[in-house]
């Protein structure tokens, strides 16, 4: 894994934990181990995708179930785009969350997340811009289920993140 891969996979875990612990605070029932183990390990397949010869969330997936991570290939399969949505709220969706709201290795808004993806990824195709923003409208959808429940704003999330102590 490339360091920028890496230090991307320790901040998605950094938010991907402060939120785990927010929401199970709330009465959400989170397995933390599960949320940070699918957050740092959700672009294990990164760096060997990055030529765009695979889908390096599937590669991901595979390579964690070679190994016995049943639960956390499911997150890996699904970091991208959710294919739907789970009731309750489950380690899937924080880290599907907290994956789009770190651009490298910092947090942003969803907004400005979005923006980078499309000028990254789209090749100005009208298509591919289409299904950013399609994946983008789950994504808005999840941060209002996710903060619906907590007593912060998604604005707080990085200061949240600053403050909380995480051993990984």
């Amino acid at each position: 894994m490339l360091d920028n891969i890496r230090d991307h996979s320790l901040q998605v875990a950094r938010v991907a934990a402060m939120l785990c612990r927010a929401l199970v605070e709330s009465g959400v029932k989170l397995d933390e181990d599960l949320v940070v183990a699918g957050a740092l390990l959700h672009d294990i397949a990164k760096t060997k995708c990055l030529n765009g010869a695979c889908s390096h969330a599937e590669v991901g997936e595979e390579i964690c179930l070679a190994h016995g991570f049943s639960e956390v290939a499911i997150i890996v399969a699904e970091h991208v785009i959710l294919s739907d949505y789970h009731r309750p709220l489950s380690a899937l969706e924080v880290v599907y969350y907290a994956d789009k709201r770190v651009r490298h290795d910092e947090i942003v808004s969803l907004d400005e997340r979005q923006i980078y993806i499309e000028g990254r990824y789209s090749q100005g195709q009208p298509e591919i811009i289409e299904a950013i923003r399609l994946n983008f409208g789950r994504c808005y959808d999840m941060e209002n289920r996710i903060f619906a429940r907590l007593h912060m704003a998604p604005e707080a999330v990085a200061t949240q993140v600053a403050k909380s102590v995480f051993l990984f």
